[in-house]
């Protein structure tokens, strides 16, 4: 898989006002509603005979769609990047890259320091996703851009970013204590740029906040915050995350990726 914007890549050697120049490109440059080559219907992880609207170069008229959930865990000053690519319920490919890191963690300025390793590991796929999911923020972002969302950009690739805290905005509700399966609005707010022919107004909706999974054995399970990365509504967005849990409270594609990421990491410790 190889981008089809590469000049928009994330890469080093830039300043911070350069780097938020790019985001606010990338921003600009990202769909915002649904563009997809796949009925969002279609996606399940234990639907084998789903079918897609449309054929991709994937495969047939008849394949589900390609779902790929992108991970990465660390080591020292070299990230692990890992990819696991599901067609139905099944994984069909796993992939990685070893990649050294150029930047510490900034918040806002994600993308720059594991958006390239990410690329490496998405090059090293012989099949091309439909779909690609994040542990990270799309729209959900001070530039509306968030790592899936410059990824999904990068790639043209319908993306989604599933994050564990709010970078920004507003929620419409409380979130805490809800039953699975709750959702609601994230709001735009002061910390989020207007960027392009993207409003940051407080009618505009990033993403949701979605309630995963309740355990009744366990403490409250606060929710997942999800959002757009490109090509891609927020209401449909919330609904394929939703198609795309498992047993656990992350979505099964980001699960699965962030599992391998650690089992490659072994091999290098």
């Amino acid at each position: 898989m190889r981008p089809a914007t590469p000049d928009l890549a994330p890469r080093a050697g830039l300043s911070r006002d350069e780097m938020e120049a790019l985001q606010r490109r990338v921003a600009e440059a990202a769909v915002f509603e649904d563009d997809l080559p796949f009925d969002p219907a279609s996606v399940s992880l234990d639907d084998p005979d789903a079918t897609t609207l449309t054929g991709t170069d994937s495969g047939s008229d008849t394949d589900p769609p390609l779902v790929a959930g992108v991970d990465q865990a660390f080591l020292d000053d070299r990230a692990v990047s890992a990819v696991v690519v599901f067609r139905g319920g099944e994984v069909v490919e796993r992939v990685y890259a070893v990649s050294d890191l150029d930047l510490p963690y900034i918040p806002g300025l994600l993308s720059f320091r594991e958006g390239g390793p990410i690329l490496d590991a998405l090059a090293e796929l012989e099949h091309d996703p439909d779909l690609l999911v994040f542990d990270g923020s799309g729209r959900i972002h001070f530039r509306q851009a968030g790592l899936a969302t410059h990824v999904g950009v990068v790639c043209d690739v319908p993306s989604i970013g599933v994050a564990k805290s709010l970078l920004c905005g507003t929620p419409d509700e409380d979130v805490d204590g809800h039953p699975e399966g709750w959702n609601t609005p994230i709001r735009a707010d002061d910390a989020v740029d207007a960027v392009g022919g993207h409003p940051a107004t407080p009618e505009t909706v990033l993403g949701y906040a979605f309630q995963s999974r309740q355990y009744d054995s366990q403490p409250i399970v606060n929710p997942l915050y999800v959002s757009p990365g490109h090509r891609l509504s927020p209401e449909t967005t919330v609904d394929l995350v939703a198609r795309l849990g498992g047993d656990y409270k992350l979505p099964e594609p980001t699960r699965l990726a962030d599992a391998y990421a650690d089992e490659v990491k072994t091999r290098y410790e």
